[in-house]
């Protein structure tokens, strides 16, 4: 069963936690999240909605448990998974993911690789994610599923983001799993959840 929209409908960094060893299915291809990044609202200025709403984050602003996808230097799409209130712009960034299922589909649009998922722009690539998909629900075409196991976290700053105020450029905001190698930036990550 798909994770029920209430699950989303928390403080994104709660969210992010939780989404860690969850189930991504779409396109013929299952992975599983190793890492994520939180971006909260309405003070955190690495967030694409801190100037406001426009065409592009109108997804991020609600409702809770439905895809934001955006498209990064013209090439990489980047899913998201809308979290908080209705009105309030915040979402999860899936940063990495291990493959569990369709390798031969990760393969065929990966050029081959379908081991290495570190990445967010890797992980849209396996799943086949375009911004098509950005507004829909999260039970349907892209579903996500409760994880399987348990699992242990570190955590530490958010990356590529530069632009943002030095208390949000150091805020652990990324979350990843401490026992999986598919990570896209292990420097930095700590053991334990973030505050």
């Amino acid at each position: 069963m798909p994770l029920p929209p209430a699950f989303y409908d928390r403080d994104a960094l709660d969210v992010a936690r939780d989404l860690i060893g969850c189930r991504i299915a779409h396109a013929g291809v299952l992975v599983r999240i190793t890492e994520v990044e939180a971006y909260r609202f309405p003070d955190d200025t690495a967030n694409h909605a801190r100037f406001g709403r426009t065409a592009r984050n109108a997804p991020m602003w609600g409702p809770p448990g439905h895809a934001y996808v955006y498209l990064c230097y013209g090439i990489h799409q980047m899913l998201n998974l809308v979290t908080g209130p209705e009105g309030h712009a915040a979402a999860v960034l899936i940063r990495a993911a291990e493959p569990l299922d369709g390798l031969d589909l990760v393969r065929a649009r990966r050029r081959g690789r379908a081991e290495d998922l570190a990445g967010p722009g890797k992980v849209g690539a396996a799943l086949a994610v375009t911004t098509a998909l950005s507004g829909s629900a999260l039970n349907g075409p892209i579903v996500v599923l409760p994880r399987d196991r348990p699992v242990r976290l570190r955590s530490g700053p958010r990356v590529g983001i530069g632009y943002a105020a030095p208390a949000d450029q150091v805020a652990p905001w990324r979350i990843a799993d401490a026992d999986s190698a598919c990570v896209s930036v292990p420097r930095g990550l700590v053991p334990g959840s973030s505050p």
